[in-house]
């Protein structure tokens, strides 16, 4: 399945694909795009973390906690981790501790000047 998102990642659009990989499509194929994008004209893929979308930001909600409803997972673990990545990517009104330090490992990683797959690749394991 096709995956479309914008380009230059960092904390939600890496945990994203990080979710999807292990838990939705075991062989899903990213596609990242300018922010300027028309991405209502897409059709060939599944769109995320864009404005606008259903797999996106809605309220303190970031796209994980989206991605999570929509696929009915309900696992106690990446609930917590929904929390975290919230955190760190959208400062909600009561974030969760551990989310400043997944924010500056993300715009750390992103300081390195890896493409965005390179970028996957190297935080998934974080």
């Amino acid at each position: 399945m096709r995956w479309i998102t914008r380009e230059h990642v960092k904390v939600d659009r890496v945990a994203c694909p990080w979710l999807i990989r292990r838990f939705i499509d075991p062989d899903p194929d990213f596609v990242f795009l300018p922010k300027q994008s028309d991405w209502a004209a897409i059709d060939d893929g599944i769109v995320f973390d864009v404005p606008g979308c259903e797999l996106g930001h809605h309220g303190e909600a970031v796209t994980f906690d989206a991605i999570l409803d929509r696929h009915r997972i309900d696992d106690p673990a990446l609930r917590l981790l929904a929390a975290i990545v919230r955190a760190a990517d959208a400062r909600p009104a009561h974030p969760h501790a551990a989310g400043e330090g997944l924010r500056w490992i993300a715009h750390g990683f992103s300081a390195l000047g890896y493409s965005d797959r390179e970028l996957l690749e190297r935080e998934f394991p974080v």
